[in-house]
């Protein structure tokens, strides 16, 4: 997966989203010196090579009236925790799914779940099918939510000179 300086600027030049144009390709080619068809192939040879996951519409949940957010913790046992992790992360209801390790004694949770909804008693609604998802490998469990946004954008890539 290595990347030249001509896709790092592609990148550089669509991290904060697509032009809203007729030809958003043909504009970011613009920009670049480049060609609409050279941009596209570049894009999706990334995208084959996993540098990119995928080229999608962000819309802004809450606009949508998704405005309740908790990260859920879980505290799964270690040796059922990346299976578990993949069940909860296919939930359409979980944004992101992480594994990370624990901060013993005070941080006993290993298993990370964004949960979105419409209200925190949906949300608690939620919660409780992964809580049920998860069955006996799940030991204790809590959940974070959100209160304001401070930041929301993706990666940012710095630019090289």
């Amino acid at each position: 997966m290595i990347i030249d300086a001509t896709d790092r600027r592609i990148i550089n030049a669509t991290q904060g989203g697509l032009p809203l144009a007729p030809a958003p390709y043909a504009e970011v080619a613009r920009w670049l010196g480049l060609t609409e068809a050279e941009v596209i192939d570049r894009l999706d040879a990334m995208q084959r090579q996993g540098v990119i996951r995928r080229i999608a519409l962000a819309p802004n949940h809450y606009a949508l009236g998704v405005t309740a957010n908790g990260m859920s913790v879980w505290d799964v046992a270690d040796d059922r925790a990346e299976a578990q992790g993949e069940r909860v992360g296919a939930l359409n209801f979980v944004s992101h799914c992480y594994l990370r390790p624990r901060a013993l004694p005070d941080w006993p949770y290993n298993l990370f779940a964004m949960i979105h909804g419409t209200s925190r008693p949906e949300v608690e609604a939620k919660r409780q099918e992964i809580a049920a998802l998860l069955g006996p490998d799940c030991r204790a469990a809590d959940i974070l939510y959100s209160t304001r946004i401070l930041k929301k954008t993706g990666l940012r890539l710095k630019e090289r000179n």
